[in-house]
């Protein structure tokens, strides 16, 4: 039999002196004071004394904030009652997710974001990013204040001199490039184009951290709006709809509806068939009924293999799987209310995706053609053209609205070497992010 094995909790433990043996078997070793009594024995008193100095150290260790009185409302503002909670209905959205929330507050201070159930967008569905994005609101490292070369300035400095030196460059020809990931609100796309109208030579240059660029090309230049509650048959390549891919939390609300196993007299028990092929394990592979690990090299070929299954045709391929096969005929079973997504950004896959889906009757179905998803608008050819641009001296003025592609695009070292031969670079981040940091205001 093994020897158990014996663990030691301190050197003094594994090599034992005669005072730490003579002191192991008290309880309190080391901190209990001694009392004055000739049996040196400790007191209850003594014990109470160290236990009460124990939990003040305690207490004055987490005070460390400043002392703020609470003072009561001399006029208390109209609908607010201290204790009640009030809750305002708002919207979320942060690159390519989006949900419209429901804010709880209490005295004007936002503390939970729930999905709010009376949409007919989301359905009360919201991702844990979006839950988690109330945390930013309390953030010490936001900026306080407007910078000029890290140096702080005020607002109206700030102002005068960024509005001085666009009239300057806009008269001059100088071409003005504002650079953000997709918006969807309307009054920031109309308050941009205010500033087009202004100044002729701006342009709005779009891009997204996790790039959609094929999936826009391939279909139009639009985001296919997916819905998921119609859904019987789904083959996904690499798609995690139900943890990052698109608007996730949505889809994982009305994917659910769809797995459920009816209950009753004369229910029909129906659910959705749903295959994976992908390449790292995601949540939707986890949740998939059959699921095939493929190579990224090899999804086209997979995809190719699918086509010929489905419609009989002889597209050069090396793939023969029989989970292609079995993903083919329930595609086919249940035409009208099947799909095939993939999430790779290479145009020729999402094309033959777009075209298997037109075939097999998704578009109007599964796919809601009469609304087009606009959370995703940008292409990877606006940032070549941007960086080219400010190689060659084209753009003298950037601004960086809310955005932080140094970071977030793999054009950020050549953004990071470029902005230095541009005249006025502007950042609008709440912090200094990596692009902010390089930027003159």
């Amino acid at each position: 039999m093994k020897e158990q094995e014996k663990y030691f909790r301190g050197i003094e433990e594994l090599n034992p002196t005669p005072e730490f043996l003579q002191s192991a078997n008290n309880e309190f070793p080391e901190y209990l004071p001694v009392s004055e009594r000739e049996d040196n024995q400790s007191s209850r008193r003594d014990f109470l004394k160290l236990m009460g100095f124990s939990v003040a150290a305690v207490s004055l260790a987490a005070c460390e904030a400043p002392v703020k009185k609470i003072i009561p409302y001399v006029n208390k503002p109209e609908g607010i009652e201290p204790g009640l909670a009030l809750y305002y209905a708002s919207s979320y959205v942060s690159g390519s997710n989006y949900a419209s929330v429901l804010v709880r507050t209490r005295e004007g201070r936002p503390i939970l974001i729930e999905g709010n159930p009376s949409s007919s967008l989301t359905k009360g569905a919201v991702d844990t990013r979006g839950v988690a994005s109330i945390l930013s609101l309390y953030d010490s490292s936001r900026a306080q204040s407007f910078t000029k070369a890290g140096k702080e300035i005020s607002v109206k400095t700030a102002d005068a001199e960024i509005t001085s030196s666009l009239s300057s460059i806009s008269q001059n020809g100088g071409q003005i490039r504002i650079v953000s990931e997709s918006i969807l609100s309307p009054s920031s796309k109309a308050v941009i184009k205010d500033f087009q109208d202004k100044y002729p030579t701006a342009k709005h240059v779009i891009y997204d951290p996790s790039s959609s660029s094929a999936l826009l090309q391939a279909n139009g230049g639009y985001v296919p709006n997916y819905d998921f509650s119609k859904v019987k048959s789904v083959v996904s390549f690499n798609a995690d709809f139900l943890g990052s891919y698109l608007n996730s939390s949505l889809y994982i609300k009305d994917f659910s509806q769809t797995r459920k196993i009816k209950r009753g007299k004369n229910a029909k028990s129906e659910m959705s068939k749903h295959f994976q092929f992908e390449t790292l394990l995601t949540l939707t592979g986890a949740n998939a009924d059959v699921r095939v690990p493929v190579k990224p090299s090899e999804e086209g070929a997979y995809i190719i293999a699918l086509y010929n299954e489905l419609f009989g045709t002889s597209l050069s391929t090396a793939i023969k799987n029989d989970k292609i096969k079995a993903a083919a005929k329930n595609l086919l079973s249940n035409k009208g209310n099947a799909l095939v997504l993939s999430g790779t950004n290479d145009f020729a896959i999402q094309s033959l995706v777009s075209e298997i889906n037109e075939r097999i009757g998704a578009n109007g179905t599964t796919i809601n053609t009469s609304n087009k998803g606009l959370f995703k608008q940008g292409l990877d050819e606006n940032l070549f053209t941007l960086v080219d641009e400010l190689n060659s001296g084209l753009v003298q003025a950037v601004i960086f609205l809310n955005s932080n592609p140094v970071y977030n695009t793999a054009f950020g070292s050549e953004l990071s070497k470029s902005l230095s031969k541009v005249k006025l670079t502007v950042s609008t981040s709440d912090r200094l992010d990596e692009t902010a940091l390089l930027c003159q205001y």
